[in-house]
This record gives C-alpha cells, structure tokens and sequence, in this order.
C-alpha cells in the first residue's frame, strides 16, 4: 500500500529541513499506516503555549529550527491515537532514514541515537526506553508522534 502526503501536510513542512522532508515523505512511501504532519516549524509563542500546558518539556525544541516534525497516524478521515500506528508509523521513519541516509532520533525511545542504528520494532525500542529510564529512578517522557533530525549530526 502507498500513501501520499496531502497539501495541508506538504504546507506543514515548510520550513523544515531539507533532509528531514526527504525522511518524511520517503517513510510515507513505505508506511503501514497514512499519516500526516501534524507539525513541523514552531514559533516561540506556539512552545510556550505547549511548555505551559505539558505536551512539552523544553523551550529548546527542535520544531524551532526546522529540526523536528510530528506526525499523526490517519485513518478513516481523522487522526488517530492508538499506540500501535505510531508504533508502525515509528517503524516506517526508521528504514526511510537509513534509506535516505539522514540520521533521526524518535520521541518514543530517546536513547537510541540515532534511531536508524536499532535492530528491533519500534515497539521494542520504547518498550526498553521506558524501562531504562525508570531503572534510573526518572519519569520517561514517550512522544510518539515526534521526530527529528540526530543531534549529533544536526545541531
């Protein structure tokens, strides 16, 4: 099965870096499951409205660069929030990284740098990433739908 990206989420990448554009709609190419963008750049109002409400973190986040997208798995005409699409969604950015060449991390298992370098499911990543953080006594912070470009090669 193929997907393509629509125009609401091609205008939602604007702004986005290059090589991440080009993980992006090679893993919708590949996908189990359709998806869209539900973010890419941010501006500083729109993070510290979500700083302030706790869907996230920092106020260093790579959507303010360019550096990071979200994505949303669709199905029948909406967006969906069951574990196993992102998980499938997760799956399909990691081969289309290591397709394209460009280095990702994934919000659902933070540790693994870059996410392409992984093995296993995506489902087995954050399953160990959960379970790595809380053996170091810290909360895990899972963000499913977010991407973005490995620190390490993009700073």
């Amino acid at each position: 099965m193929s997907f393509v990206l629509g125009s609401r989420s091609l205008s939602r990448l604007d702004g986005v870096h290059p090589d991440l554009v080009k993980v992006v709609l090679r893993a919708i190419q590949i996908t189990e499951v359709d998806f869209t963008v539900l973010e890419g750049l941010r501006t500083k109002e729109r993070q510290k409205k979500l700083v302030a409400s706790g869907a996230s973190k920092t106020m260093n986040s790579r959507h303010l660069t360019g550096h990071a997208v979200d994505l949303g798995a669709y199905v029948d005409g909406g967006v969906r929030w069951d574990w196993p699409l992102y998980h499938k969604i997760a799956d399909a950015m990691k081969r289309a990284s290591v397709d394209v060449g460009v280095p990702i991390e994934w919000g659902g298992a933070w540790h693994l740098k870059p996410f392409g370098s992984w093995v296993g499911s995506a489902e087995g990543a954050m399953t160990d990433y959960v379970t790595l953080r809380k053996s170091q006594g810290k909360k895990p912070f899972v963000d499913g739908p977010h991407f973005e470009l490995s620190r390490g090669v993009y700073p």
